[in-house]
């Protein structure tokens, strides 16, 4: 899940929305991590009680044909189209990574992440290859810690971006993929899959609520991140009145790391990027395969051709031309979009005292998640009626 939710769209839309507008976005990146620790928790206390990830647990809270027939189209349809938009910003954010730091063209390094996904998909084991991955991205956060206390912050425009909100048209789009990257549609099915591979039905008190710190500690570390990369971003960027590029994400770096900015940041994008790579089509595939009551193994053929098919449609968007910076941040706002509809289908199931038992949604517990759904939906309107 850690691996997860850093990704190249974590990184390039916090630095894009810290040197456009400073500290004015923390209000919507500090919603986005308590909305994620909310839904996740829903997630890991589904998979854990009921055995069952989002996707099964709907075949078996919707009774009437054609309903099902409905949610199985809209599962696949949406988690098809959006995770082709995510996958392709993740596959052109490692590659941007290696290509800014070698003469080789971004478009071979596109096809060289694609293939490293593909076999790593292929084996149906990814345990080493995340360890490392993750052990470098965790390096790049660390650097990301330091470079912003480093930067020199302004205390007093941090907690105000923190506490006062401010939408207008000119930060919406920003603000919808900010919630995007941290809110990750898939990563419900994917949570929730994991926990019911893993779990057992003996005990489910302590597990949930070792689960729950568990999302705490985690997700906070990763919007600690976040707002370390926003923040690094606004005390550079924002400060000079300079406009960060495809180009020159690393400058956010320099002050602590000096000629080896560059070098640090391809390194830290690229097993971002590639690391998400693998997770978005394992998620996409849980929750592709829980629908149409295929294999959520991943060492099933069923599963391995889905996620491949996913992986594919990544490949095709990142290699259709679209600028690197415009396709990641596209894919943090259709996950913004998307996620209203996987939430409602989370809030429903959690509810169901046929699969949760005992275990259903507090009254808190729904007032918050309708209020996420809320807000999202609220805001993805005000774009649209901006266009």
């Amino acid at each position: 899940m850690t691996a997860a939710f850093i990704g190249p769209g974590t990184v390039t839309t916090a630095t894009l929305a810290g040197a456009q507008f400073g500290y004015g976005l923390m209000w919507a990146l500090l919603f986005s991590v308590f909305a994620t620790i909310v839904i996740q928790d829903m997630a890991s206390r589904l998979g854990i009680v009921s055995q069952m990830g989002l996707a099964e647990a709907l075949h078996k809270t919707i009774s009437q044909p054609l309903l099902k027939l409905f949610m199985v189209l809209l599962v696949v349809s949406a988690i098809g189209i959006g995770n082709a938009a995510y996958e392709a910003g993740n596959i052109t954010g490692a590659a941007l990574g290696l290509a800014s730091v070698t003469t080789y063209p971004l478009t071979n390094w596109l096809g060289i992440i694609s293939i490293i996904a593909a076999i790593v998909l292929a084996s149906g084991s990814i345990r080493l290859v995340e360890r490392l991955l993750i052990t470098l991205v965790m390096v790049m956060s660390v650097v990301f810690i330091t470079a912003f206390v480093s930067s020199g912050p302004d205390w007093d425009a941090l907690f105000l971006g923190m506490t006062q909100v401010n939408i207008d048209a000119s930060n919406i789009t920003m603000i919808i993929a900010l919630i995007g990257t941290t809110i990750v549609p898939y990563n419900i099915f994917m949570q929730s899959s994991l926990l019911a591979k893993s779990g057992s039905q003996h005990h489910l008190l302590p597990q949930i609520r070792e689960n729950r710190i568990k999302n705490v500690v985690s997700f906070s570390f990763g919007g600690l991140i976040t707002i370390a990369i926003l923040g690094t971003a606004a005390s550079t960027f924002f400060a000079q009145g300079l406009a960060a590029n495809a180009d020159n994400l690393a400058l956010q770096l320099t002050p602590l790391l000096g000629d080896f900015a560059t070098l640090f940041f391809a390194i830290g994008l690229f097993s971002a990027g590639l690391t998400s790579a693998i997770t978005a089509p394992l998620a996409g595939a849980y929750a592709v395969c829980g629908a149409l009551r295929l294999s959520t193994s991943p060492k099933e053929m069923s599963f391995k051709i889905v996620a491949g098919l996913i992986l594919l449609s990544g490949v095709l968007v990142a290699f259709s031309g679209i600028k690197p910076i415009a396709a990641i941040i596209f894919a943090q706002a259709t996950n913004a979009l998307l996620l209203p509809v996987i939430a409602v289908f989370l809030l429903i199931v959690v509810n169901n005292k046929r699969i949760m038992r005992q275990h259903t949604n507090s009254i808190i517990s729904n007032i918050l998640g309708w209020c996420i759904v809320a807000l999202v939906v609220g805001l993805g309107t005000y774009k649209l009626w901006m266009l």
